[in-house]
């Protein structure tokens, strides 16, 4: 294929030079946003006198049919071409002649990428916002069902209060909520139209970006030519929001396989989604969370990736920003095959409550509601926490719980302590005991449960 800037140069480039500069072999995910933009582009030409009807009804419907054979197979991606714009408008004038030439009058590569790519994170955003949304209502009808199954809360890996398995879930449709709003969030910031900036200064021709700018559902344009074109804070926004995501995926993935050894045995994951051992044959492991937790270091790559390539480059456009595709391009594939894998995981997984609540059982995590239960009879907090942590030292020599400890026993530490203390420490009064919103409580997991639903 001719080089469309060939008319400069009096040799041809080297074919090394050609493979290195070439990015068709990855750009051309975009060939759709490429051929909508032209055809947008190309109606406007035709409304600001540009081009007649005759040229614009030749380059529509020459751009449909390439659309159409692209969609089929029936035309393959030429590799020879520098990239996906020189590849469809030299596939247009191949089909349609001189026409097709005109096509690229008042834009430029820079804004026609810069477009490409706007319209490619939109519809791939609003494709993870769908996956996210459906992972949330996964997670959520896991949550409802286990209101009352009760588990050990942890901090620092550690037992330390009882909670409900819905309660835990449900911080997890929190994280996911705001992933929601944060990837939209990115998406109204990037939702205008560079198209008409052209190299970087705009043009002396008289176009509408406006126009275009609505037909392709963007909210307005780029309000600075040279910001138009050197603009990717976009795609910062949209890896970085993507990285939280699977950030979120990888904690969720780390409890799914410790909840999933024998040594905690809360779940059982089901078998379509784990894998055996070459070797021992008694192994279920749970490779696709394990496969999410280690994907979120690639798709943390591909953030800093793009944000050191852009840290250098004064403005406007530079060869540089080509670098931008592979990195955006990996982390959204990666996060919608993450989400896709881990929504029927969940869906899929069986918790084992009477394992969660033999270990909620252990471990003295109703030792705050023992020293509660001395501050609600006067006795000064930090005086109830000394007297509770004796208590607790005591039960680990002698291998005893709270519950075990005798009345008399409780009396010889304080004479507050009465009959009604062992209901007061009881796992199914810890839970209902705590009223504050936001809680384990059972009336605030219903209202965290109601929210969900209202936001979904």
């Amino acid at each position: 294929m001719d080089k469309m800037w060939a008319g400069r140069f009096e040799k041809a480039s080297d074919k090394l030079a050609d493979d290195f500069n070439s990015s068709i072999h990855f750009d051309k995910k975009m060939y759709k946003q490429d051929i909508k933009g032209s055809m947008e582009h190309a109606a406007m030409l035709c409304r600001a006198g540009i081009l007649s009807p005759e040229e614009l009804g030749d380059i529509t419907s020459g751009l449909a049919a390439i659309l159409h054979d692209l969609d089929t197979g029936e035309l393959a991606f030429d590799m020879n071409a520098e990239d996906i714009h020189m590849f469809v408008e030299a596939e247009l004038t191949r089909r349609i002649g001189d026409a097709g030439k005109k096509l690229h009058t008042a834009r430029s590569r820079n804004d026609q990428v810069a477009l490409d790519l706007r319209l490619y994170m939109r519809d791939e955003a609003l494709e993870v916002v769908a996956l996210l949304k459906k992972l949330t209502r996964a997670t959520l009808e896991l949550a409802k069902k286990n209101t009352e199954t009760i588990m050990p809360g942890y901090t620092h890996l550690q037992r330390a209060q009882p909670i409900t398995f819905a309660h835990h879930l449900l911080a997890y449709c929190m994280m996911f909520l705001r992933d929601v709003t944060r990837v939209l969030d990115a998406v109204l910031r990037m939702n205008y139209s560079p198209l008409g900036s052209c190299a970087l200064a705009g043009t002396t021709y008289p176009t509408d970006r406006d126009s275009v700018a609505e037909a392709l559902g963007f909210d307005g344009i780029t309000m600075n030519s040279i910001d138009g074109v050197s603009d990717r804070d976009y795609v910062v926004e949209l890896e970085a929001a993507f990285a939280t995501v699977m950030m979120h995926l990888s904690r969720f993935s780390e409890e799914i396989i410790l909840w999933s050894s024998w040594e905690f045995k809360f779940v059982e994951l089901d078998d379509a989604y784990t894998t055996g051992s070459s070797i021992m044959p008694q192994k279920k492991n749970p490779d696709m969370a394990e496969l999410v937790r280690g994907k979120c270091g690639r798709v943390y790559g591909d953030l800093v990736a793009t944000l050191t390539m852009l840290k250098g480059l004064p403005l406007a456009y530079n060869k540089d920003m080509q670098e931008d595709k592979e990195a955006v391009f990996d982390s959204v594939e990666t996060v919608k095959a993450c989400l896709e894998i881990f929504i029927p995981m969940i869906e899929t997984m069986k918790p084992i409550p009477e394992n969660m609540y033999a270990a909620a059982k252990r471990g003295f995590i109703n030792a705050t509601d023992l020293a509660d239960y001395l501050t609600k009879r006067g006795i000064p907090f930090r005086s109830a926490y000394k007297t509770v942590g004796t208590i607790v030292g005591k039960c680990v020599k002698e291998g005893k719980t709270l519950d075990e400890v005798t009345l008399d026993e409780y009396r010889s530490y304080s004479d507050v302590f009465g009959e009604d203390l062992y209901d007061e420490i009881s796992l199914e009064t810890c839970i209902r005991k705590r009223i504050s919103r936001g809680s384990t409580g059972y009336e605030s997991v219903k209202e965290q449960i109601a929210y969900v639903e209202e936001q979904l």
